[in-house]
């Protein structure tokens, strides 16, 4: 007796489903926004208003709708928001979704932190259920992101959201390890979350791979993997998909080059920049400051900054693999009194995935290259981004400090900028970046060169991180392309290796002529518009008025 009513109950469920699919294509055809229009723009929908269905003809708009069982989507998505605890929509969310669930290509920008995975997750959930896709149909959607932590973070958030529908998803991430158990059941997955060496990898290697059915297409951190660094593997993914899918592109400082759009084959895309207008281009709760630092005393001013801040989380910034490996092992030894850890692209998958863990856990201090400044969500608020070494550029910039001040919580940020790159505040500035100069506390700055130089000499593996650090940090400055900010020859290069501990500076082949034919120019730095006596470096109490980041600047070499 009971195969009989399982048997009903399935067709009762599948016919449900058909009538619900039925509903919302019809809900989602009827009140679909003007194309170019931006919904978050309209009036908000009433909070008791009538949503689906009012009359035999006639539906609610969504174009307006402020939270999630305002939208024409399945009751299998909205219950995995709701069991989620998500209720009310963000701006990139309010604006985006109208949009993308009628199948538009979508273009958004936002700022960090506001909710951009929500706001592709949902229409790739709701594309499939639409189409009643299953695990014979193969791959339905793809959803690439540059750095393997932010793969498994949107990976954890698509399962939690999508719990309810009977999709199969993958995270395909990494090295050679695991490949070849996910080439058994890659051709089975219906969201594929990944980064783009791996899928290549799939597209080049696995046998019968097949995406010709794709249905939609996400680019997270778009402008990064549109960069020339994922150029090549981009290209090569870009052609093996079909061109008549659903293509949506998001990060923090967006694209509007013709030519990355003409190779995405994109079609009459919604450009949704929904914090253009803001005043400011970074979070509102994030208070920001730089400060004037020499090279020779960047490592000084580190382990005084991080001595009188022993009781944060802080997240520290540096350029290349080689410099973090060298920091993090120096101060490990001289003990500043906070646990560290470390953070780079040249660590295996599970270590990085593991130290993440841990600065999501406890409270530490996490030295990392821009590996760390795309997307990645720290469960726990990060209080202070240090960046010890300039970005490469303000979208760097905006993506090292996103990792604070994030949702609705607060943060501080502090970048120390050498005399020879202050063209770097204007840049900042002009792009509305509301960066305050401050002056340290000079009665707080410890030297450590002292400290470094009997450490190098008790520990050779250290004393030989230092030298590759000293190297891969210059080669870091010589390969940038804007020598308005990055010029090593205005680097006081002696001084900085002696602050480093080293008893003389490594050579360094790649500089010889050019160090020879130019002399360091000597920078007087503007005066500091504020200053602090409670520490080695603190956000000022009073109100912040000036003004209305493979690795970015990173180097593994």
């Amino acid at each position: 007796m009971r195969r009989p009513k399982s048997r009903r109950f399935r067709q009762q469920s599948r016919l449900s489903e058909l009538q619900e699919i039925e509903l919302l294509q019809s809900w989602i055809e009827s009140q679909k926004p003007d194309s170019g229009s931006n919904p978050r723009s309209l009036p908000p929908l009433a909070s008791d208003a009538r949503i689906g269905r009012l009359d035999a003809s006639s539906f609610s708009r969504y174009a307006g709708a402020t939270k999630f069982d305002q939208l024409p989507i399945s009751k299998k998505t909205k219950d995995g928001l709701r069991e989620a605890k998500y209720k009310k929509m963000t701006d990139i969310q309010r604006a985006s979704l109208p949009h993308s669930l009628c199948g538009r290509d979508v273009l958004g920008a936002a700022k960090t932190g506001s909710g951009k995975t929500l706001a592709f997750i949902i229409p790739v959930l709701e594309k499939l259920y639409s189409e009643r896709w299953s695990p014979e149909d193969g791959v339905g959607s793809i959803i690439i992101s540059p750095t393997r932590e932010l793969a498994g973070q949107l990976f954890d958030v698509l399962r939690v959201v999508g719990r309810h529908h009977g999709f199969s998803a993958g995270l395909l991430i990494g090295g050679r390890r695991d490949v070849d158990l996910e080439k058994q059941s890659v051709n089975e997955l219906n969201v594929l979350v990944c980064t783009p060496g791996r899928l290549l990898q799939h597209m080049d290697e696995t046998p019968n791979f097949d995406c010709s059915q794709l249905q939609v297409l996400v680019l997270d951190e778009a402008d990064r993997i549109l960069d020339v660094g994922f150029k090549k593997a981009l290209n090569a993914i870009i052609s093996q998909l079909p061109k008549q899918r659903q293509t949506m592109l998001f990060s923090a400082t967006q694209t509007k080059s013709v030519q990355d759009l003409a190779r995405l084959s994109l079609k009459d895309p919604e450009y949704l920049s929904v914090h253009e207008e803001s005043v400011v281009a970074t979070p509102n709760r994030l208070q920001q400051t730089a400060m004037i630092v020499p090279l020779e005393q960047k490592m000084d001013m580190l382990w005084s900054f991080i001595k009188a801040h022993c009781r944060s989380r802080i997240l520290v910034f540096l350029s290349s693999c080689k410099q973090v490996r060298f920091v993090f092992e120096a101060f490990k030894k001289l003990r500043p009194g906070i646990p560290l850890k470390c953070l780079h692209g040249r660590m295996k998958q599970e270590k990085r995935m593991g130290i993440y863990s841990q600065f999501c856990e406890q409270q530490s201090l996490l030295f990392s290259t821009d590996v760390a400044a795309r997307g990645l969500d720290f469960n726990k608020a990060v209080d202070w981004v240090v960046q010890v070494d300039c970005p490469e550029d303000v979208a760097s910039y905006i993506h090292r400090v996103g990792r604070t001040a994030r949702y609705h919580s607060g943060g501080r940020s502090v970048l120390f900028l050498m005399p020879s790159e202050m063209k770097m505040l204007e840049k900042l500035k002009a792009a509305k970046i509301p960066l305050q100069v401050i002056k340290a506390n000079t009665k707080r700055i410890q030297s450590i060169s002292h400290l470094l130089r009997e450490l190098l000499a008790k520990y050779p593996n250290i004393n030989q991180l230092a030298q590759r650090a000293f190297i891969t940090y210059l080669r870091s400055i010589h390969i940038q392309k804007d020598k308005e900010i990055f010029d090593v020859t205005k680097l006081s290069i002696d001084e900085y290796s002696i602050s480093l501990g080293l008893a003389m500076p490594p050579k360094v082949r790649f500089l010889k002529n050019k160090l020879k034919s130019k002399t360091p120019e000597v920078y007087a730095p503007p005066e500091p518009e504020s200053s602090v006596e409670d520490g080695v470096v603190d956000v000022p109490r009073e109100k912040l008025e000036i003004g209305d980041s493979a690795c970015g600047n990173s180097s593994c070499l």
